[in-house]
């Protein structure tokens, strides 16, 4: 038998749906700094460009190592947003002050602090971070409002994006469950990570591009990065809401009410 989401889940729905496919970094950005992103684009070096792949991809790296297989289940507490955005406007300051230089050290700071926030979101919406499959959810989130270069228009969206990692992700767990995070599973996690920070990728892109505008400084690379994390802190929000609703009805039945919303 199929359940129809009660209206306080419905609005709930409504409410990750607006989080997940109404990310505007790039506008907010620009926002910010009051001129267009595009200026920054223009301004990275080749060199800056060319390595940001690779930067992303470690970042993420090390975030995975740093906190995501350490976090701890705790008791059902709401989420400290705020400390998290402390911690990485701090790092975003130092990064604003030392220049473009100092990607490479920021970078990881920054992505394990928002990995530890999106773990707090998922605790707080009722996962297990003891559970693998939460934290590949964390994981996942970095992908979320950020195209590939690669993509098509049937690639673009949440749900599109959840089932081009599905894949990877439930071969990864598979393995991992069976091996550990032993040395044999790390190439299966290194999978996982570079489809993620290809993703990922496209955001922190825009980070640096608003960062490279002339005059920003520390105090514009704070609030930088305090937008960079408020977009996955609202991109996690909205994807463990989903999550938390599948639980309870069934992926088949939020999907097709998602897709109804407007």
């Amino acid at each position: 038998m199929t359940l129809n989401l009660s209206a306080a889940d419905t609005q709930q729905l409504i409410q990750a749906k607006q989080l997940l496919e109404n990310p505007g970094l790039a506008a907010k950005m620009t926002d910010l700094i009051g001129k267009p992103i595009e200026q920054g684009f223009a301004l990275l070096p080749k060199s800056i460009s060319n390595g940001i792949g690779k930067v992303t991809e470690m970042a993420l790296t090390k975030a995975v190592d740093a906190a995501l297989f350490t976090l701890k289940d705790a008791q059902h507490t709401p989420s400290s947003n705020k400390w998290y955005k402390l911690g990485v406007a701090v790092s975003g300051g130092v990064g604003g002050f030392f220049g473009l230089s100092a990607l490479a050290i920021e970078l990881p700071i920054s992505t394990t602090i928002m990995l530890r926030s999106i773990a707090d979101i998922a605790r707080s919406e009722g996962e297990q971070l003891n559970d693998l499959s939460t934290k590949m959810a964390c994981l996942e989130v970095f992908a979320f409002g950020g195209e590939s270069t690669d993509d098509d228009q049937a690639e673009k969206g949440y749900f599109a994006v959840r089932t081009v990692l599905a894949n990877s992700i439930a071969e990864s767990a598979q393995y991992i469950a069976t091996k550990g995070f032993s040395k044999e599973a790390a190439p299966m996690m290194v999978k996982v990570v570079t489809i993620v920070a290809e993703r990922f990728g496209v955001q922190v892109t825009q980070k640096i591009a608003a960062q490279a505008v002339p005059a920003i400084g520390a105090a514009g690379g704070a609030m930088i990065n305090t937008l960079f994390i408020d977009h996955f802190q609202d991109m996690a929000r909205g994807h463990f809401i989903v999550r938390k609703l599948e639980r309870q009805y069934g992926e088949a039945q939020v999907r097709q009410t998602y897709d109804a919303l407007p």
